[in-house]
């Protein structure tokens, strides 16, 4: 995976930051992560971004929060619960559920972690098994395999 940093974050470093800072960056790279599966199945712009949308919200990464949690180390799990835990300034939009909300935060926050700490190889491995036979398993409408 491409840092676009001169280096890598040290995980002690890491550690320290607000998990919303994790969830910040975390978002952005499961967002990049989507459509550049998205763009290798070549859809068109308009297609792209609807089956983005689909992807890239908080019932989404729940569902993938949800999937991955057997597979984490001790460590990711302390990044996740750490993201779960946090309190943003402001409530969870009102079309997504308070508890979606929260595990999408645990996911955001453990794919920040885990780029910013260049765990490049981990990340793909959690990302692809998010998804079930190429699918994210909660996006039901979604016609979007990736």
């Amino acid at each position: 995976m491409l840092l676009l940093t001169e280096e890598k974050m040290d995980i002690r470093d890491a550690r320290q930051l607000n998990p919303l800072q994790m969830a910040y960056i975390g978002d952005a790279v499961w967002e990049i992560f989507v459509r550049q599966k998205l763009a290798m199945q070549k859809l068109n712009v308009h297609h792209m971004h609807l089956e983005c949308v689909k992807l890239v919200n908080a019932k989404a990464q729940a569902t993938a929060m949800r999937r991955i949690c057997d597979m984490l180390t001790e460590e990711e799990a302390f990044i996740a619960q750490r993201g779960r835990n946090a309190h943003a300034r402001h409530p969870a939009p009102k079309n997504q559920a308070v508890s979606d909300y929260t595990e999408a935060t645990a996911f955001e926050a453990l794919s920040g972690f885990l780029y910013l700490t260049d765990q490049a190889e981990r990340l793909r491995e959690i990302f692809l098994c998010a998804f079930s036979d190429g699918e994210l398993a909660s996006t039901e409408n979604s016609q979007a395999a990736i």
